[in-house]
């Protein structure tokens, strides 16, 4: 019998009562939903699921699981969704360099999301997008039409409210007229940081501003004094006075390279279950990473209440997208722009993504042995029960 590992649903299944008792009035309805979902996932109360038996294909280990929740939020329900995920973006590489970019939001400005998340984090994609196609678009930067993946983050290491947006882009551009690839002028530069920093401050603040004139951003409690246009515009002038953090990193060695790096930013939210250190007498404890610190790694301790209520706070509003794809890569013209990028390039036809492919990170590693995988021998029917998302 192998010793079970503290995971984020044990934390909400222990504290439960304790955190809504002082939380509960706070929540909305997708963060409750969520909640459920994590505390109830791989138990027997998700209703209309199955149980099911695993056995080692090498040491004859079993295992008897239930089915998974599938929320996005889970930390033990995104193995699957991520490898399936990078392998069907594998095909969309391109043979060139690619650069990390990262935009970071004031704290001042980001904690708005605190009671307008949906908003904060659409004008967040939209200012970054367009500081991104704008800039490189300018014949005196690169003068190409550019394409990139952007991934919404909104938390540190800490489970506070840090908001940022991962970008890799491939390093170059189609030229306006179609009929060239645009390399970047310098191997190792994309676009000057001080002029990105510059036009997504500047166009942050002019959507930001227009949200709040169209009525779009609501303000209570400890906010409500920001309902006062007054106040409101301090708050945008104080934010054009300070530099915007816009992060651009040299690029990758090669497109292996950046499934790898993009593995880390998908279908993760807040913390993962491995962090966790331990829970006892009210609290919990976990790993983080100290960037001030020269990166250490430390051990973080909380109330078992405050830790939930950190990671309540990065639930998406229901159906906003974490990740989404702008220019040459923008759903609506991808696989046409896609092969012009090859035909200029000369690259060969990307690969197909097999069900095959797909399958084999699907196979879970026998946790007795650690060589063989775990196969499904038996389906164990459950009656049917209701999910309770309160």
């Amino acid at each position: 019998m192998r010793e079970h590992r503290l995971e984020v649903a044990d934390v909400f299944r222990t504290y439960e009562k304790e955190f809504f008792a002082q939380w509960g009035h706070v929540l909305g309805a997708h963060q409750r939903k969520a909640f459920a979902a994590i505390r109830d996932c791989r138990t027997a109360v998700l209703g209309g699921h199955v149980e099911y038996v695993e056995q080692c294909d090498t040491c004859g280990y079993r295992s008897i699981c239930y089915n998974s929740c599938r929320n996005r939020h889970c930390p033990k329900c995104q193995a699957v969704a991520r490898a399936k995920w990078l392998a069907e973006r594998e095909a969309e590489l391109l043979p060139v360099p690619y650069f990390h970019v990262v935009f970071t939001l004031p704290r001042q400005i980001g904690n708005l999301a605190l009671q307008n998340a949906r908003e904060i984090y659409r004008i967040l994609f939209r200012a970054a997008s367009e500081t991104l196609l704008t800039i490189a678009a300018d014949p005196k930067r690169l003068g190409a039409e550019i394409g990139f993946l952007a991934v919404l983050h909104t938390w540190g290491q800490n489970l506070h409210l840090h908001l940022h947006l991962h970008c890799v882009v491939p390093g170059g551009g189609i030229r306006p007229d179609g009929l060239r690839w645009i390399e970047c002028k310098k191997p190792s530069f994309f676009l000057p940081v001080k002029v990105l920093s510059s036009r997504f401050r500047r166009l942050f603040l002019t959507y930001l501003s227009e949200s709040f004139r169209k009525g779009r951003l609501n303000f209570h409690g400890d906010m409500a004094r920001l309902a006062q246009p007054a106040t409101f515009e301090a708050l945008c002038q104080q934010a054009r006075r300070i530099p915007w953090v816009v992060f651009v990193k040299a690029p990758f060695g090669g497109p292996e390279q950046v499934l790898k790096y993009l593995a880390r930013y998908i279908h993760r939210v807040a913390i993962s279950n491995r962090r966790l250190l331990s829970m006892e007498d009210g609290l919990v404890n976990f790993e983080y990473k100290d960037y001030a610190g020269r990166n250490q790694t430390k051990v973080m301790t909380l109330a078992a209440a405050e830790f939930i209520r950190r990671f309540l706070l990065h639930i998406l509003p229901s159906g906003f997208v974490r990740i989404q794809q702008f220019g040459f890569l923008a759903n609506r013209a991808r696989a046409k722009k896609l092969a012009l990028c090859r035909t200029l390039l000369s690259a060969p036809a990307p690969h197909k993504v097999t069900k095959e492919k797909l399958g084999e990170h699907e196979r879970k590693l026998c946790p007795a042995c650690k060589i063989g995988h775990l196969l499904l021998v038996r389906l164990i029917p459950r009656p049917r029960a209701g999910l309770d998302s309160s």
